[in-house]
């Protein structure tokens, strides 16, 4: 059977990744206008944007160009944010991938710092490397955008350097202007030592119901 990029629903303690869908609409828009004042360098859709948002995103799926998941919290069933998988690149001469981007995530303000960040980085990279066998999970994001950064190493990707004028700036204001991206990855090598980590940190979480010395500041990658 040849290689599908889609993925199933990922069961984690404190969040559940559900491929994105019509009915977490209603969820990411009052997910998107909690306290939006850490969303410097990305673009999350507000409540009146979320719609068109999901629709948007469901065509980019369709077409085999990204695996989109809500991500929805144990305890209340309610999604609050987004998280999934880009540019997916396939082997040559085989079939499956060797590497893939984990990227698009937002989280609304008060899931940041309780952990989802770190379970949702666990359960994606779980499945890349042991369900789709893949050599690299790779990360990126504003190369100024100090919280994400941390965020991103504290989940035991690989600081790799700064791509100058990599991509389109999503910053507010900076419309049609490039931006320098900083990149991260996670090899097939060094995932069995970064697995080890996150579940540590999984687990400290499930102990720390307060959230405090989980998740580092906010999330914004693509």
């Amino acid at each position: 059977m040849s290689f599908v990029f889609e993925g199933p629903v990922l069961e984690g303690t404190l969040v559940r990744l559900e491929p994105l869908a019509h009915r977490h609409t209603a969820d990411l828009a009052v997910a998107a206008e909690e306290n939006r004042s850490s969303y410097g360098f990305t673009w999350v859709p507000t409540a009146d944007d979320v719609e068109s948002y999901v629709e948007a995103q469901l065509a980019r799926v369709a077409a085999g160009q990204v695996v989109l998941y809500a991500q929805v919290d144990r305890a209340s069933g309610r999604a609050i944010g987004v998280t999934g998988y880009w540019d997916p690149r396939r082997w040559p001469t085989r079939d499956g991938l060797y590497a893939v981007e984990v990227g698009g995530t937002w989280l609304a303000a008060s899931a940041q710092g309780t952990g989802v960040n770190t379970e949702g980085k666990y359960l994606l990279f779980r499945h890349a490397f042991e369900e789709w066998d893949v050599a690299r999970v790779d990360l990126k994001t504003d190369a100024r955008n100090g919280r994400s950064r941390a965020a991103i190493a504290a989940v035991g990707a690989r600081f790799e350097g700064v791509l100058r004028n990599w991509s389109l700036s999503w910053a507010p204001g900076e419309d049609g202007r490039l931006r320098d991206s900083a990149m991260f990855s996670v090899t097939a090598e060094e995932w069995p030592e970064c697995r080890k980590r996150l579940e540590e940190r999984v687990a400290r979480g499930r102990r720390d119901p307060e959230g405090t010395g989980r998740d580092t500041g906010a999330v914004e990658e693509t």
